[in-house]
């Protein structure tokens, strides 16, 4: 039987990444969306196109939106969502102590060149994985832990 305080948890997330380049790691990262239960998933620029990553092809279970630019994704940002950038970052707040915000928005770099700066810089908050060697993450394992620390932490697990 399900715990009804599950259904109870109020809120959303979207998570989606900027100017991606992978094609297989942003499908994976898509059908993570779609098994944590995120309420869309989007793309920022143009280097992305749907593969064979996205195997259970998430577009039929949760939105998902491209933008062109950053500016034209901040105009379509939900209303009182806080904007959570996931980056290595001087500024960032370790995921291991992190409150994941009620409606968030992640959002996360590409493979090569992660968060530009003028991106960061317009994120409401930073959040990075601690790791023993402060290297980078692939995209798609960077998301899913950031969606299984999220529902583990609200209680949604």
């Amino acid at each position: 039987m399900a715990d009804p305080q599950r259904t109870r948890v109020r809120g959303y997330f979207g998570m989606g990444t900027y100017n991606p380049k992978r094609e297989l790691n942003t499908g994976t990262l898509y059908r993570s969306i779609f098994n944590f239960g995120g309420s869309y998933a989007f793309t920022i620029g143009s280097r992305y196109k749907v593969t064979r990553g996205d195997t259970c092809k998430h577009w039929k279970h949760v939105p998902s939106f491209s933008y062109d630019t950053f500016d034209e994704f901040l105009r379509s940002k939900p209303k009182d969502s806080i904007l959570v950038g996931c980056e290595i970052d001087t500024r960032a707040h370790s995921l291991s102590n992190f409150v994941h915000p009620e409606r968030a928005v992640y959002m996360l770099g590409a493979e090569d060149l992660g968060l530009p700066y003028d991106v960061r810089d317009k994120c409401d908050i930073i959040v990075s994985i601690p790791t023993k060697t402060f290297e980078s993450l692939n995209v798609s394992v960077a998301g899913s832990i950031i969606m299984y620390d999220r529902l583990l932490k609200r209680g949604e697990l």
